[in-house]
């Protein structure tokens, strides 16, 4: 099959890479990281595109995100924003390719590769009917990311053939629309073969059991060679989930990296990275770049670019698979004690500069929230930035974190030196629970044996999911600490959504837990409007947060589903939540860091045998 002319697409301009533009449609910059990121299809009316990769985009105007602290966790020298030229540029932004190849015409119902149709130029058209093609329905996919167009030939033909090679038949594809089966979707061939249904090819070994192994394609990335691949291929529906799960990292701005005069190279550290000293200091003079800012001097904006110089060096050396999947593996740690320190202290405004991190206590004292809820702090964070990038993206199962790197489909043919990614600014509420009094609670031998239970079935699926018996398997983080913040920040979530009208959608949960961590943060995720004027910090004032928190936990104290619910003690996906479901517990997957996993409501408020395991149980009475 003769490979199909590439075609690009970007925000405002989606282009074909030949000599003329063709514009496709528009996404928002944020959908290429988090919907439609590379290697993911994507529908524009008859027609279906893949997203290609990274080295075939136009960066020279995309803006470039400064995150320090993750760009040294993910191994590059920083972050970009999609590109989203001007809908008159005649450059391209981001491009794609058209995939599947397979089309089919809903009249003569032909089912071949698109160039075959003769199409008009710029459309999608069966040149005999001239109707509208359609996309293949179907698309075969590897857990290691590998994708194709779906086996058609082979699969009508299984059984019949005498060959390798085509019997120059005709395919057609017909829904006969009996029923909303696999049963009623038909493929034929004009050599006679009897026509077969596609039901069955869903099974995990349909293919195999043909003799179809992965052929190792990666459309995605332009002239890939083909890699060897062992393992076995699936078939998906185009639009299915399956098809493209992202794999994303994300990171609080925190200081020193978030005000002073970091806050302030930062936007212009892309002009100056590969400047001298002396070229930065005319620079500096002649925008007046520290006119606003007398405290500054020009050595300190050269200092601020050396030390990032020196932060991109060691962050784009280059790693072997061993560190590469240390520093990820160590992601979630790392990242996340930095921001717990920095969200445990007050980082109050200041007026005499500009700041994307500010954390205060309220003014009321939580003293009852103490004695009551056993919360020992409360900080209300009234500006915060959190920067999403998209790292590599799964296909068939989603991401775990006993991943091989076999599993990570690359973003590019070469290692790259920076990742797509977009920056959410918002607010948020940051509560810490009190460490003496959480340690005897989690120290309960029925609370231990419930968490025990989950962690022993999520370490079973994480040792699966490595597969390689050198490679040593994660350890769960399911532990009674764990399962008591987790359930904690949904409860809120819920009860903020309803309380202070905020979309739970909008909401995210980011949670702090080890053994000299014990905090909570709930923080707007959206970057609209929503929750961004202060109302989310007034859900964290003292008498706000004491009825919101009561109400919650009285929500909590009894499912519709009970007594099934706090009954069960192996619940949900892959049975690695014990009392929670969609009823009490469950969240939007936007809001959830752990895809709704890892959940316990007996962990707040107790069973009706033993109440004590709860740690809220007495706020109940």
């Amino acid at each position: 099959m003769a490979p199909v002319p590439p075609r690009s697409r970007r925000r405002g301009l989606p282009a074909t890479a030949a000599r003329t533009a063709r514009k496709l449609g528009e996404i928002r910059r944020a959908q290429l990281i988090t919907t439609y990121g590379v290697g993911a299809m994507i529908a524009v009316e008859n027609e279906s595109f893949l997203v290609r990769g990274i080295d075939s985009w136009d960066i020279s105007e995309a803006p470039f995100i400064s995150e320090p602290r993750l760009a040294w966790q993910l191994g590059v020298a920083g972050f970009r924003m999609p590109p989203a030229p001007d809908t008159d540029s005649a450059r391209d932004g981001v491009r794609a390719v058209r995939f599947p190849e397979m089309y089919s015409c809903p009249t003569c119902h032909q089912l071949q590769p698109f160039r075959k149709f003769n199409s008009p130029p710029k459309r999608a058209e069966c040149s005999t009917c001239q109707e509208s093609l359609v996309p293949s329905r179907f698309v075969m996919a590897c857990a290691h990311g590998h994708l194709e167009d779906f086996p058609y030939w082979k699969w009508v033909h299984r059984g019949n053939r005498t060959g390798s090679g085509s019997c120059g038949g005709q395919l057609t594809f017909q829904a006969d629309g009996s029923t909303a089966s696999l049963r009623a979707v038909h493929i034929s061939c004009s050599c006679g073969v009897e026509k077969v249904s596609m039901e069955g090819s869903f099974r995990r070994q349909a293919l195999r059991e043909l003799g179809i192994r992965c052929s190792g394609r990666r459309p995605w990335l332009r002239d890939a060679p083909v890699e060897t691949c062992q393992e076995p291929p699936r078939t998906l529906q185009r639009g299915s989930s399956s098809v493209w799960f992202p794999v994303m990292y994300s990171a609080l701005s925190i200081p020193p990296w978030s005000q002073g005069i970091a806050k302030l190279v930062a936007p212009l550290y892309d002009r100056l990275r590969k400047e001298d000293a002396a070229a930065i200091k005319a620079y500096v003079r002649i925008e007046k770049l520290l006119l606003h800012h007398p405290r500054y001097t020009d050595e300190d904006v050269v200092a601020e670019v050396e030390r990032r110089r020196a932060a991109e060096t060691a962050a784009a050396e280059q790693l072997d698979d061993a560190e590469a999947a240390k520093r990820a593996g160590d992601y979630r740690l790392k990242l996340y004690e930095g921001e717990y320190q920095s969200l445990s202290k007050p980082h109050p405004e200041d007026a005499s500069e500009e700041q994307e991190f500010v954390c205060e206590p309220p003014i009321t004292p939580i003293d009852d929230l103490h004695s009551s809820h056993g919360l020992t702090q409360v900080m209300l964070v009234k500006r915060l930035r959190e920067v999403r990038v998209l790292q590599s993206f799964r296909r068939v199962e989603e991401p775990s974190p006993a991943d091989s790197q076999l599993r990570q489909a690359a973003l590019s043919l070469k290692k790259p030196s920076w990742l797509p990614a977009f920056e959410v600014s918002g607010e948020g509420v940051f509560l810490r629970l009190d460490p003496k009094r959480l340690r005897t609670w989690e120290e309960q031998p029925d609370q231990v044996a419930r968490a025990t239970r989950i962690r022993e079935n999520h370490e079973r699926l994480l040792s699966a999911r490595a597969g390689d018996l050198d490679k040593p398997v994660p350890s769960s983080p399911a532990t009674p600490r764990f399962l008591l913040l987790h359930a904690l920040a949904h409860i809120l979530i819920n009860e903020w959504s309803l309380d202070g009208g905020y979309p739970a959608a909008s909401l995210r949960e980011r949670l702090y837990s080890d053994e000299d961590m014990a905090g909570v943060l709930i923080y707007t995720a959206t970057s609209d409007s929503a929750g961004s004027l202060g109302g989310v910090v007034a859900q964290g004032e003292p008498d706000r947060l004491a009825t919101s928190l009561r109400a919650a936990l009285h929500r909590a104290s009894w499912c519709s589903n009970d007594p099934l619910c706090m009954e069960s003690e192996a619940s949900g996906a892959d049975s690695l939540n014990a009392a929670a479901c969609h009823a009490c517990l469950l969240l939007p997957e936007t809001s959830c860091e752990n895809n709704n996993i890892l959940l316990d409501r007996a962990a707040l408020v107790g069973t009706p045998e033993t109440p004590s395991i709860g740690f809220f149980h007495e706020a109940l009475k």
